[in-house]
């Protein structure tokens, strides 16, 4: 059932937008579909929210084509939730909310590209240990799309990183803004240890928001082997609520490194991130 305590403008977009996921709760339960939450017991217990109202939040999500559901169970037939692509196309705006919510309701407001190991978005990447990382499959520089972690490797490291500025240039300020600096220099750190990861069976894969070809060019002419993925759609950011911060019109990744396991467990996390070389060494020493 829809629910809402106003009539939508009919020529409004916000308006009408609200009328879907106008509800808060409706916002959480596409969060944590996201995340890979599917399961209707996963996701009251998840939310703390009752089975009646996630019943009607679910249906009325269901109504707009926002989740789709299909039954993994007969005799009782229970269900496991999706996002469709229009609920997909959502996740810039939780990302969105997420890092208005992390800059002006738990910081002070300033724009960083980095945090203090006791604020909460530090805090929220560090309870991603021991939690699974649902699959996502992203654009890479080899012209596929590949999921972000290498089932062929014993364990991933996932590096999260702002943005190079090659070929494009960076946004006016760039260097004003604290831990966005060293971006190129991470990729070489990480391109000069290749044969020590592999031969670990570690593969080493970075993630920015940067669009594909911009990441080909850099790749090329840096001669990075790493791929590098594009989380430009931000699924990557939302499965695992990443922080972000925006700059030059669209968000990007705050610097981060992870350490995943063969059965998608993450094994470690390291942010901040402060001293870069020294992030590359942790990377190595943990997942080998």
């Amino acid at each position: 059932m829809r629910r809402s305590s106003f009539s939508p403008e009919p020529d409004c977009a916000i308006a009408q937008s609200l009328a879907v996921v106008g509800d808060g709760w409706e916002l959480l339960i596409v969060r944590d579909l996201a995340r890979g939450v599917s399961r209707f017991d996963e996701l009251a217990g998840s939310l703390q929210i009752s089975r009646k109202v996630l019943t009607e939040r679910l249906t009325g999500l269901l109504d707009s084509g926002i989740v789709e559901r299909s039954a993994y169970q007969e005799r009782p037939t229970r269900y496991a939730y999706q996002l469709t692509p229009r609920g997909r196309a959502l996740l810039p705006v939780l990302v969105a909310l997420q890092d208005w919510g992390d800059r002006w309701l738990l910081g002070d407001g300033s724009l960083t590209g980095t945090n203090a190991a006791d604020e909460p978005p530090a805090h929220r990447l560090h309870e991603l240990v021991g939690q699974r990382v649902p699959y996502v499959a992203l654009p890479s520089t080899a012209g596929t799309t590949v999921d972000v972690v290498d089932a062929d490797a014993r364990a991933t490291v996932l590096f999260g990183y702002p943005a190079t500025g090659r070929p494009s240039p960076l946004p006016a300020g760039w260097d004003e803004i604290a831990g966005t600096a060293g971006c190129t220099l991470e990729n070489r750190l990480f391109a000069g240890r290749r044969s020590e990861f592999a031969q670990q069976e570690v593969a080493v894969r970075g993630v920015s928001t940067q669009r594909t070809d911009e990441q080909q060019a850099f790749a090329k002419a840096e001669d990075i082997p790493h791929l590098l993925l594009s989380d430009l759609d931000l699924e990557l950011a939302a499965a695992l609520r990443l922080p972000t911060f925006r700059a030059g019109g669209y968000e990007r990744l705050k610097r981060v490194v992870l350490v995943i396991g063969a059965d998608r467990l993450v094994q470690a996390v390291r942010y901040p991130v402060t001293d870069i070389a020294d992030a590359v060494d942790w990377a190595l020493t943990t997942a080998s």
